[in-house]
């Protein structure tokens, strides 16, 4: 009896020393593992978010991301009904248990056990938290214990609210889609604060597995599990039974096609936008690649729309390219661009990145040098064949008009803008010299490095239509440069401001022409579409002046391989160019008149039911109605008559029927030579360039 008692005692002693050394060695092991996780620190939480672009009236536009289409929301902008429903289906104890909810862990572990492979999972949402930023999905024991750390490290330095925002900024919803925020926009088209309980509940269904619980897949899987979801937020109290009938049977109605067009706008100018807020940011000592940016552009999604209406509808079916771009003159904001036909096909952009032959586009540029050199717009010279030497005579060039053509006769610089005489722009440029062409070009912001050369006069040197058009908008402007913009605010991931335009900020001060040059040169460029102006040629815009319903200022430009024109109203420029990338001959008749009704119907389009605006001219200059032929004032028995404005000084003196206007020009001649670049004389109206 003795024995056995002692026996007894002896089992006990061990069975209570046993359990001393293991709750030793597992507080022994727990301590380790805390100091472990100490000396480890707190995981870092950062994932990568995508960058959201925004038009000018705040709507969004597209996305630029890195591996996963996510943007992240706090916790308290989401709908309430969001959290509610992934604690109800995902983990009921979540703001109790430390990471682990060992009674669910335990009831899979034993159907683990019978089945003798890992078949049920019991992860909380810090573990499946964990899983999402450091792990892959492999059902694996050794994935699970990694899991396991890094939950236990979590939940060691994370308030629970940190990780339950974690969590649904980072859960797959499927379709690319990561993060309520990504996911709300892509199954409702609609902010995730906005949703509703039904949609919160279909939604917090999909996570649990997207390709069968997809409403786009599987819209009976989808709503049979949204039931289940909002059974157990009712027996959880979340919602009331009433509020659960009412969720269960509301239609729902599904955007994702919405989603993909919203995602489909304005490619190539995105790519324009994300350029800019990369050089603005590294301005700011920060790096557009931290992701998670909300960029404010100005782009006027209905300019788009119409743009790409408008060019779908006149690019013919070949292979014929296309640039185009809108810009404002009084903010310099881009309305529209489009960088070519498909970018999914091609995402070069021609209005930024090519640079081709602007042709007889470059021609105001000139002439606003001209102008500032003496010219006006009742400068006379003769249109005639001509063979221009240069290179100190070492060199010949005989320029020719687009039709072979001569006028033969003295034409007005406003003349020779309309109907886009060659020989006058040549020997304007031969008269002005190359410096002052060279310095308008550099303040217009077209950076064309022109060799000395008279062909550069006709547009040969190569510029983008980016730039070109640049140009004109600051003639629109009145002489004024606010440069080319298309981002106007740009938001971190904290929605803290790191850049925004000020209009108060933009000082008109930076001038790069007179205001009344720039009116001038405006004015004389409504001459394209005026048949006042026909002579051995047509004014160049006759073939679309039917569809004109207001002022336009604008120029065309056609080489062999290029087409362009840039032009202007009050309120809006647009620049088109029209070629083949590998610089094809332009031979086909649908293929040249392609970009005059591109630009005119845009033009037309966009300014639909507003009223139309003239352009009002400045303080230095007075309107006077002249004689074509003559460019004397406008008398009945002149039959060729136009409102022409000039400056003050250059107002005419003489009538058109006068007999003495040639003298009296002549003798203005004599008295207003003009020096050219290189400091030479040039008399700007020789006796042969008048008619008797």
């Amino acid at each position: 009896m003795g024995r056995v008692q002692k026996r007894k005692r002896q089992k006990l002693r061990s069975i209570i020393w046993l359990l001393i050394v293991s709750v030793s060695a597992l507080c022994t092991i727990l301590l380790a593992l805390r100091i472990y996780v100490q000396i480890l620190g707190p995981p870092s939480l950062a994932v990568s978010k995508a960058t959201v672009f925004l038009d000018s009236n705040g709507h969004s536009i597209g996305d630029r991301f890195a591996e996963q289409r996510r943007y992240w929301v706090k916790l308290e902008d989401m709908s309430p009904f969001i959290s509610d429903a992934v604690l109800a289906v995902e983990d009921q104890e979540f703001y109790e248990h430390n990471g682990f909810d060992y009674s669910r862990i335990a009831a899979a572990l034993l159907k683990d056990v019978k089945a003798m492979r890992k078949v049920e999972g019991a992860s909380t949402i810090t573990q499946q938290y964990a899983r999402n930023l450091y792990l892959s999905h492999d059902k694996t024991w050794t994935r699970k214990a990694k899991e396991a750390l890094f939950a236990y490290r979590m939940e060691a330095f994370y308030e629970k609210d940190v990780l339950l925002e974690g969590y649904l900024n980072t859960v797959y919803f499927g379709h690319g889609m990561y993060g309520v925020e990504a996911a709300s926009q892509y199954y409702f088209a609609k902010s995730s604060k906005e949703l509703t309980l039904a949609e919160s509940a279909l939604l917090m269904s999909i996570p649990k597995g997207p390709s069968l619980y997809s409403p786009l897949i599987n819209e009976e899987n989808a709503y049979n599990r949204q039931n289940l979801v909002l059974k157990l937020m009712e027996s959880e109290k979340m919602v009331t039974s009433e509020a659960r009938s009412r969720a269960v049977s509301e239609n729902i109605v599904l955007k994702s096609e919405e989603w993909k067009a919203t995602n489909s706008i304005a490619p190539y100018f995105l790519d324009e936008a994300w350029s800019e807020a990369e050089r603005i940011l590294l301005t700011k000592g920060r790096a557009i690649a931290e992701g998670g940016w909300t960029i404010e552009t100005t782009l006027n999604t209905y300019h788009q729309k119409v743009a790409e209406e408008v060019v779908a509808e006149w690019m013919p079916a070949n292979e014929l390219e296309v640039g185009f771009i809108s810009m404002e003159p009084k903010t310099g904001y881009v309305t529209a661009l489009i960088g070519g036909r498909s970018y999914s096909v091609s995402p070069f952009n021609r209005v930024t990145q090519a640079e081709r032959q602007p042709g007889s586009a470059i021609k105001p540029i000139l002439y606003a040098a001209a102008l500032e050199r003496g010219f006006s717009p009742l400068t006379f010279l003769e249109s005639e064949k001509t063979i221009f030497t240069y290179d100190d005579g070492r060199s010949q060039y005989e320029p020719k008009n687009f039709n072979g053509e001569f006028a033969d006769h003295p034409i007005s610089l406003a003349q020779a803008v309309a109907i886009s005489d060659n020989i006058y722009a040549v020997k304007t440029l031969e008269k002005i010299g190359y410096k002052p062409f060279r310095s308008i070009l550099k303040r217009l912001g077209v950076e064309a490095a022109p060799q000395n050369t008279p062909a550069i006069a006709l547009g040969t040197e190569e510029v983008t239509l980016k730039e070109l058009t640049g140009a004109f908008n600051k003639i629109a402007e009145g002489g004024i440069n606010h440069g080319i913009q298309t981002v106007l605010s740009i938001k971190d991931s904290n929605g803290e401001v790191v850049f925004e335009v000020n209009p108060e900020e933009r000082e008109d001060d930076d001038r790069v022409m007179s205001a009344d040059d720039a009116f001038i040169l405006t004015h004389l460029m409504t001459g394209m579409f005026d048949p006042t102006f026909n002579d051995y040629a047509p004014s160049t815009g006759l073939s679309i002046r039917g569809k004109q319903t207001r002022p336009y200022a604008a120029k065309s430009g056609t080489t062999v391989s290029d087409q362009v024109l840039v032009g202007f109203t009050p309120r809006l420029t647009a620049g088109v160019w029209n070629g083949y990338d590998l610089g094809k001959e332009l031979k086909l008749a649908e293929d040249q008149q392609t970009t005059k009704n591109i630009w005119i119907e845009f033009m037309e389009r966009v300014h639909q039911g507003t009223p139309a605006q003239a352009f009002l001219p400045t303080a230095g200059v007075d309107g006077v109605i002249v004689d074509i032929e003559t460019g004397g004032l406008a008398l009945a028995e002149c039959p060729k008559q136009r409102l022409i404005y000039v400056k003050k000084s250059d107002v005419p003196k003489r009538l058109c029927t006068d007999p003495k206007l040639q003298k009296q020009l002549l003798e203005d001649v004599e008295e207003r030579d003009i020096l050219d670049g290189e400091g030479n004389p040039w008399s700007l109206f020789p006796f042969s360039f008048f008619r008797n």
